[in-house]
């Protein structure tokens, strides 16, 4: 997924965040298409990306759920918002192994497969899927959640605002929100790769800042908004609770899933945002993701994996 924001690896659509993992601090890198409209993406084809990627992040995501399960102990109900092919909703359940796990999301094929990983883990029996545009489809939860977990999703919908008293709406009394939005891009490489002029991925991320910016503004009922998310979260009638980021940090040398997901990341910002680069940059990327290039990311030494994601959590006053 990775789930990749602000931009979007994942080309998700309003209400169809997909986002767990994305390379950007904001979400990108996720996988989930190469632009942000959804309407032209095979979710089945997307699928296997997106698991790669979620599997990749799982140790991150490990650290953040060990802190959740501080101040969430025990919980009836976790309700995955934005939950893609069910990876991070499964970790959930092997985290919480008391708890009942429903993945939501807006992409009918992914939550197939996020079913066939419950089975397959053996936490089917306690697993359940919600499929339709978010947050509006959560109006179908049997009952409150005790947890519920929005990962790089919000920034998908117009009304950020409005999305989160809506979230907030389905929780229990005392149950908390946690969203995972912002922290620091994805790197692979170091400033200078010998060839080309160095700081390229800083140069790629400031480019996709101004692709993100324009795909917020874009969006259906799109409200300007301070990512001021502890505010936001307080006016949405929410006590914030905690915030707290966490570092994958994978050095050189990498796995070769780990170089996959640095390739196939590089690959799609080549195509989203390749033409905001100059002509030098796009010619460096080109080279970093020809196979037959002894200095591209598939053969070099030097890649390695390294981002931040931040999650903020606020409970519903009991």
């Amino acid at each position: 997924m990775a789930h990749d924001h602000h931009h979007d690896e994942h080309g998700s659509t309003p209400g169809h965040g997909h986002g767990h993992g994305h390379g950007h601090g904001h979400g990108h890198g996720h996988g989930h298409g190469t632009g942000h409209d959804h309407t032209d993406l095979d979710w089945a084809e997307m699928a296997p990306l997106l698991e790669a990627q979620a599997e990749l992040y799982t140790p991150l995501y490990r650290q953040a759920m060990s802190w959740l399960a501080r101040d969430v102990t025990d919980p009836g109900l976790v309700v995955d918002v934005g939950s893609g092919p069910g990876v991070v909703t499964c970790l959930f359940a092997d985290v919480f192994p008391g708890a009942r796990v429903v993945a939501a999301d807006g992409a009918g094929p992914l939550l197939e497969r996020a079913r066939d990983r419950a089975a397959r883990l053996g936490v089917g029996d306690r697993f359940g899927t919600l499929t339709g545009d978010l947050p509006g489809a959560l109006g179908e939860l049997e009952y409150p959640a005790d947890l519920m977990w929005a990962s790089q999703s919000l920034h998908h919908l117009g009304d950020q605002r409005a999305a989160l008293a809506a979230l907030g709406g389905h929780l229990a009394p005392g149950g908390t929100l946690a969203i995972l939005e912002g922290g620091l891009p994805a790197r692979f490489l170091p400033r200078d790769i010998g060839f080309g002029r160095p700081g390229l991925q800083a140069r790629i991320h400031a480019v996709e800042e101004d692709f993100f910016a324009e795909m917020r503004a874009s969006l259906p009922g799109s409200v300007p908004e301070t990512e001021d998310w502890p505010a936001l979260l307080t006016a949405a009638g929410l006590k914030h609770t905690g915030t707290r980021s966490f570092l994958l940090d994978l050095p050189a040398p990498v796995s070769d899933a780990a170089r996959d997901y640095a390739a196939s990341s590089l690959s799609r910002l080549r195509e989203r945002v390749g033409d905001g680069l100059d002509a030098v940059d796009r010619e460096t990327l080109d080279r970093l993701l020809d196979p037959g290039d002894e200095g591209s990311v598939h053969r070099r030494q030097d890649v390695f994996v390294l981002v931040a994601h931040t999650v903020y959590t606020a409970a519903r006053p009991v």
